[in-house]
């Protein structure tokens, strides 16, 4: 199905280039758009909290925790992944499998988040 399109794209791309304006814009909006782009997104760690505590995503996201609480603290704890206990700074992870992930803070009981990759 993109074959077909592209070609389209290009049979009107050259025919702009002769036929003037109309033909550029017919050009222009029948190229397919890509797939989206990997997106990034970011948790904050502040007041003994992750904020937000519950992220749906996209395969291929990354989202990057960054640490607020500058006297306190923290860690990002998953089955699989594990930051280092800091007190600055960020921790980044790219989401490539499509699932629910619990994670949580060592030292602090409550501080727990989700993401959902879909």
């Amino acid at each position: 199905m993109h074959r077909r399109v592209r070609t389209g794209a290009i049979a009107l791309a050259a025919l702009a280039t002769v036929g003037g304006p109309t033909a550029a814009a017919l050009a222009a909006n029948a190229v397919p758009h890509a797939s989206a782009a990997a997106a990034s997104h970011t948790i904050t760690l502040k007041n003994i909290a992750f904020n937000p505590r519950k992220l749906t995503i996209h395969r291929g996201d990354k989202v990057t925790w960054v640490w607020r609480d500058k006297v306190v603290p923290h860690n990002v704890t998953f089955k699989a992944f594990h930051s280092r206990t800091q007190q600055t700074g960020s921790y980044s992870v790219r989401f490539t499998k499509k699932g629910t992930y619990t994670y949580h803070c060592t030292i602090h009981l409550g501080m727990t988040g989700t993401i959902v990759v879909k």
